[in-house]
């Protein structure tokens, strides 16, 4: 051994400990268990916790840590078997407060223990894998007290039957009572169910479990509250209104939402929340939505916006029965459209009434969508839907907004102000979003529009040129091309009449009357097939002068005189057989002017002689005719009775003895069936079929559909049917949308003109044919 003498420090040895025998570790484990005793009979404060650690440390170091932990285990399960018979023995009205009591005991008596045998806990109890001392304990209070003979069911039961009585409660007094007691005995089954843990051999009755509170509580407590809202909800659906029954519902939803939060698992909130909505929303959705009396269509038709609002957000708890709002708002919106369609078939409406009625319509319901469905994409996506479903059956929707247009551009919109005026177009330019058949309206369109530039009767030039730069920002350039070109027209017409009147003054020309020409590029307006009439001499002449003019300044052009579309100031004199000469300018059309001066050779003349002496067509010479002898405008007067025209022996006479209190006076043209009107959208070309396009429109389409299929075949070189016939489609949208069999036509014109051809192994390939 090395010697010391002279050092100052030396390392210390080990301390050796002497072995505890069998008998000294009883002896020890006899002062921790009285320990254990006096801890549960709350004799805490007699103790030394600092010895007791001491003599468990001992324990444990000396390996005696199984004859500490078996003794403390069945210390604790000797002590909750008298507690659970105590508990056992409770009333029924004083079993949970009794179980409460046993339970917070037991946890603070753990607590003690777990502090005092901390040492075992970190060494031997996780050396052989067994529970620690608190977890140990919550295991034994669960199988000893919990599970001991029907206390587990007892008070699964009147923890139920207190959830019942407050949900059955009519007053909130002392409604909350019992909260305290509840969440105590809810929280231990939780923490009961944190007993799980890993068994040695030697320990097969502690294999883990699953939760406590899910399989001993919370799934009988679903079940019941599943019960439960099933009964109410049927019962509520059966008796009460539908803003009733969603009131009911979501007072429930919340009352569930805030049990949760007092007492309940935080797991638990979901799935009952779940079986509320299941009950009260998924289960009796259909039936609420289609409610009679109360439903959505009710809501919708009455305007109680309020209502649906709170339908629509409590259905969106269960999002597919969303749905069912959506399909009857979708109903209602057709059930109204349909409305305005039938009233304007009989005659109850106008063209311009169903445009106004659409407008409102589609105002109501996007005020409904924005208001009571907080502008949710899938409900303008239906309302969408809704309207173009029942404003495209046919061509009559795309007519009576081009009439719309006119009224409104004619006189509708005379006197209201720029901001005033915009509003309304773009009104209009919503509907025209609507209609798939936009080329059916710029056919109707432009057709009234030239009717107003030439007659000059516009409200105002910027409000016709804002709605053609609508139109051209909703569909492109080239839908409002000719449009444009047709105010240029108009331009140039004013420039070449004062050019035209100056012409006159130099070269001393001198005409019985005056005459203003517009001179009109064919392919702007629409086409006119009638031949010009037969004008009277003085209007020949002048006619003649402009001409000479015309084609001395434009050479190489061409003039095709449309006397159908002129108008005439003339002056009327009439000598009735007692009173004074009375003189009327009359404001007529070029027809009418042309019939009139008939009348200065003689006074009585039949329809044959009319005819024969203007060659005006006959439908519009009746009609001119039959304008002349309206009772508040009869210039001449018709032998026959009734409004119409017998035969061509039917005479006329000029009436000397027409009067009126305006000094100035314009002859209304009468509308008659064989023209076109607006309820006959195809006019003669169609037959009056209310469904069918345009001659013109129906011609313009064809060359369209083969345009298109040439530029994509061209780019393609090779393209299968059915995407040849999606992008057909998709390019002409804008404009139409061509049926399928329209497309597959025009494929097979092309076919048979050699600028397609089929592929040999598929036919249903196309090739384009350089």
């Amino acid at each position: 051994m090395a010697d010391n003498r002279g050092k100052k420090f030396t390392i210390k040895s080990f301390r050796t400990h002497s072995p505890m025998d069998p008998t000294a570790a009883r002896s020890v484990w006899s002062q921790l268990a009285g320990a254990v005793d006096e801890i549960h009979n709350r004799n805490a404060s007699l103790l030394s916790f600092e010895e007791l650690y001491r003599n468990a440390y001992n324990l444990v170091l000396h390996r005696h840590g199984s004859l500490l932990y078996d003794g403390v285990c069945e210390k604790i399960t000797q002590h909750l078997m008298n507690v659970a018979e105590e508990v056992h023995s409770a009333e029924e009205g004083f079993l949970l407060q009794s179980l409460q009591i046993a339970w917070e005991h037991h946890r603070t008596t753990m607590m003690m223990v777990r502090d005092i045998l901390m040492y075992m806990d970190r060494t031997y109890v996780v050396q052989s894998k067994r529970r620690p001392i608190y977890n140990l304990g919550l295991y034994l209070f669960q199988t000893v007290v919990w599970e001991y003979k029907d206390v587990k069911d007892r008070c699964v039961r009147s923890v139920l039957d207190m959830i019942a009585a407050e949900r059955n409660a009519t007053s909130v007094e002392n409604l909350h009572q019992h909260d305290g007691l509840l969440k105590s005995v809810l929280g231990m089954l939780l923490e009961l169910g944190y007993s799980t843990g890993m068994s040695s051999g030697n320990d097969q009755n502690m294999q883990p479990k699953s939760s406590v509170y899910e399989r001993d509580f919370e799934a009988i407590f679903l079940a019941t509250t599943q019960e439960y809202f099933r009964v109410e909800s049927l019962e509520c659906v059966s008796s009460s209104s539908v803003p009733a029954y969603v009131q009911k519902a979501e007072q429930r939803l919340k009352e569930e939402q805030f049990r949760s939060s007092r007492y309940l698992a935080s797991t638990s909130c979901s799935p009952l929340l779940s079986i509320v909505e299941t009950e009260f929303i998924d289960r009796h959705a259909k039936t609420l939505v289609d409610n009679p009396v109360s439903g959505v269509a009710t809501m919708l038709r009455d305007d109680r916006l309020t209502d649906l609002k709170q339908m629509y957000e409590l259905f969106q708890r269960v999002p597919p029965t969303v749905e069912f709002i959506r399909a009857t708002l979708s109903s209602s919106v057709k059930q109204s459209g349909e409305g305005l369609i039938n009233d304007y078939e009989r005659g109850a409406a106008d063209a311009g009434t169903f445009v106004r009625g659409v407008l409102t319509l589609r105002e109501k319901y996007s005020t409904i969508v924005e208001t009571s469905f907080s502008s949710e994409k899938k409900a303008q996506k239906k309302l969408k839907e809704s309207l173009e479903r029942f404003l495209n059956v046919d061509s009559r929707a795309a007519h009576c907004l081009a009439i719309y247009v006119d009224e409104s551009l004619r006189s509708g919109l005379r006197g209201a102000t720029e901001a005033e005026i915009n509003d309304q177009l773009t009104k209009v330019i919503t509907v025209f979003r609507y209609l798939q058949d936009k080329d059916v309206f710029e056919a109707f369109y432009k057709q009234y529009l030239a009717k107003r530039l030439l007659s000059n009767k516009s409200v105002s030039e910027d409000a016709e040129k804002n709605m053609v730069a609508l139109l051209k920002a909703e569909c492109g350039y080239q839908f409002t091309s000719k449009l444009e070109g047709m105010f240029n027209d108009m331009r140039i017409s004013k420039d070449t009449r004062e050019a035209f009147k100056a012409y006159k003054q130099t070269s001393l020309t001198r005409t019985k009357v005056d005459i203003e020409v517009d001179v009109l590029t064919t392919g702007y307006w629409p086409s006119q097939t009638v031949a010009p009439c037969l004008l009277p001499a003085a209007v020949s002449d002048a006619q003649s002068d402009f001409l000479k003019y015309y084609l001395k300044t434009h050479t190489g052009r061409k003039l095709q005189w449309q006397t159908s579309t002129g108008n005439a100031d003339i002056r009327g004199s009439f000598q009735p057989d007692k009173g004074s000469l009375r003189r009327h300018e009359l404001c007529v059309s070029t027809y009418q002017m042309c019939i009139l001066v008939l009348f200065n050779d003689q006074d009585t003349l039949s329809l044959k002689d009319i005819r024969e002496a203007t060659n005006i067509p006959e439908e519009e010479l009746q009609r001119h005719l039959i304008s002349l002898c309206t009772p508040k405008h009869r210039i001449l007067k018709k032998a026959s009775r009734g409004k119409g025209i017998s035969g061509d022996k039917d005479t006329f006479t000029y009436n000397n003895n027409y009067s009126s209190k305006l000094k100035r006076v314009k002859i209304p043209l009468v509308s008659m069936k064989d023209c076109m009107s607006g309820k006959n959208l195809g006019g003669e070309a169609n037959g009056g079929a209310k469904n069918a396009i345009p001659a013109p429109v129906e011609e313009d389409r064809r060359h369209l559909v083969e345009a298109s299929i040439v530029r994509i075949m061209k780019a393609r070189k090779s393209l299968h049917h059915n995407d040849l016939i999606a992008e057909v489609s998709r390019q002409l949208s804008v404009r139409f949308v061509p049926s399928p069999p329209f497309i597959k036509q025009r494929i097979e014109s092309l076919i048979e003109r050699e600028y397609l051809e089929r592929d040999d192994r598929d036919r249903r390939l196309y090739k384009y044919m350089a």
